[in-house]
This record gives C-alpha cells, sequence and structure tokens, in this order.
C-alpha cells in the first residue's frame, strides 16, 4: 500500500508543478493550483501513514503522521510543514481573494518540501 501511496503522491506533484508553470496570474490558473495543492497535501500524509504502518508504526492523523515523518527523518522542516498544513485547511475551509493569492504565492516553498518527502520515501522504498 505504501508504494501506491507514493505513486500517487508523484503524480499529484507532476500536477501541481504543472499548474504552476502556467504562466499569467488568471484566477483559474491560481484557483487550479491551490485544489492541486490540497489534493498533494493529503497524499502527502496518507504517504506518510502507508510507510510507517509498513515499517511497523502507527499515526491516525495528519499532523501526528507529519511528527513521525520528522522523526523519521522524513521531512526536515516541521514548522514549514506545520505552515503548509495550515495553509491546506485554510483553502478547503474559506475562499478569501486575498488568503488564495498569499497561499498561492507560497506554493513553490510547498511544493519543494512534498517533493523532498516524496524522495525520502522513495529511498525508504516509497
Amino acid at each position: 500500500m505504501s508504494g501506491q501511496r507514493v505513486a500517487a503522491l508523484r503524480k499529484a506533484l507532476a500536477r501541481l508543478r504543472e499548474a504552476l508553470a502556467v504562466r499569467g496570474s488568471s484566477d483559474i490558473a491560481r484557483d487550479a493550483a491551490i485544489q492541486r495543492f490540497g489534493f498533494c497535501a493529503e497524499l502527502s500524509w496518507k504517504a506518510v501513514q502507508a510507510k510507517a504502518r509498513a515499517l511497523g508504526r502507527d499515526c491516525r492523523f495528519p499532523k501526528e503522521c507529519l511528527r513521525l515523518a520528522f522523526e523519521a527523518g522524513w521531512i526536515d522542516d516541521e514548522a514549514g510543514w506545520l505552515r503548509l498544513w495550515e495553509d491546506r485547511n485554510l483553502t478547503s475551509h474559506t475562499y478569501d481573494e486575498t488568503l488564495a493569492g498569499q497561499i498561492h504565492a507560497r506554493l513553490p516553498t510547498h511544493l519543494e518540501r512534498m517533493e523532498r518527502l516524496l524522495a525520502a520515501l522513495e529511498r525508504e522504498g516509497g
């Protein structure tokens, strides 16, 4: 199962990368990138959960899994990941044009974090 989650994360990150590469600042491009970011955030914690279970550990909630990933050395920026998760929660529960613009500006950094996680999980045997 962890291999499937890692593969899904790899594909979702590629789609987010595509969305961020769109030139221009249309609302549609911004909103698409934010939507794809939400998918990637979800798949990130679920990939950690699946990998943890494969190793005989367990985490049931996103922040719990992020702490486990930090302890395991799969992520190296716990504060950045907490910010990533906060942004994910803000985009899924509210919509505000100003907030959407601020979060969109942070997406390249969030993408880099998730790509580093993906690389770490793949090194572990994904």
